[in-house]
């Protein structure tokens, strides 16, 4: 028999110490976001750091198809709710895009300027506010912290408007973490400033699915055991309120190239991300 104990939470959720070269991140990304970046702009395609809120970093970057757009996914990022915005993701739209789908990369306003119930309205009024301007299915997708917060909008209670919610054809958590008690342990938290009470009220598996809700949790199958742990723990749990989930553990990805799937338009990731 064997007993799995924790002992060092900060080793458990730290991603560079244990990623092979991991010191090319965020640079890759950078790199990758700013050529795409121009790309859409030179073609017309691309309408930048539009407002969706008052807060400063309440901005977002809006990537349209060739054609009318079929849909909207609207892509939230991670960075331990702490860091990053939208410019370092902005390559993450071409599979989407390629596929006829419009793509919305919104910024938040970060720990510890703000707790993680804040970010949580931010999303919700970005969402809203780009439903608004888009017909069709919105799909949503977050990565890491990101996976936290697309999960948490269509939690029981939702901070969306019922119109919005219902527009909801699925949701991406990539590598999301959805109990945030375990974080209540870690040398971050004196930004992230997590307490029982906003963990009970802002944990995904703590809470149950809005109605008729489509996730599908998905993992590097070479991340942390912890992240793959919460990858599972919140289909596991959804499946039993009555949600249609899916897990799926991607062979040789890691925290930061997991993400990598949603650049290609014909890869699995985004074929489950936008299959009707």
């Amino acid at each position: 028999m064997f007993y799995r104990e924790i002992t060092d939470w900060d080793d458990a959720y730290a991603n560079p110490p244990n990623i092979p070269r991991a010191e090319r991140w965020p640079g890759a990304w950078v790199e990758a976001a700013q050529s795409y970046r121009q790309q859409m702009l030179d073609e017309g395609r691309a309408k930048l750091d539009e407002a969706y809120g008052p807060g400063e970093r309440n901005r977002h970057d809006l990537f349209l198809p060739k054609t009318k757009p079929r849909g909207l996914v609207i892509f939230v990022h991670g960075g331990y709710w702490r860091r990053f915005d939208k410019n370092y993701w902005s390559h993450l739209a071409k599979g989407a895009n390629e596929r006829g789908f419009a793509v919305a990369i919104p910024s938040y306003t970060l720990c510890p300027q703000i707790r993680i119930g804040g970010i949580v309205e931010e999303m919700a009024n970005a969402v809203t506010h780009l439903g608004g301007t888009m017909e069709g299915p919105i799909h949503l997708a977050g990565h890491s912290a990101g996976g936290h917060l697309v999960t948490r909008l269509v939690s029981h209670p939702s901070p969306l408007p019922e119109a919005v919610r219902e527009r909801i054809a699925h949701v991406l958590s990539i590598s999301g973490v959805h109990d945030l008690r375990p974080l209540m342990g870690l040398e971050l938290n004196g930004e992230l400033q997590i307490d029982e009470a906003e963990a009970q009220a802002h944990s995904p598996a703590l809470l149950p699915p809005l109605p008729r809700q489509k996730l599908t949790c998905w993992v590097g199958a070479a991340e942390r055991a912890e992240f793959v742990r919460q990858n599972a723990l919140l289909a596991n749990i959804w499946t039993g309120l009555g949600a249609r989930t899916a897990v799926v553990e991607e062979p040789d990805r890691h925290h930061f190239d997991v993400v990598d799937g949603l650049c290609t338009p014909d890869s699995a990731m985004m074929d489950c991300l936008l299959a009707p």
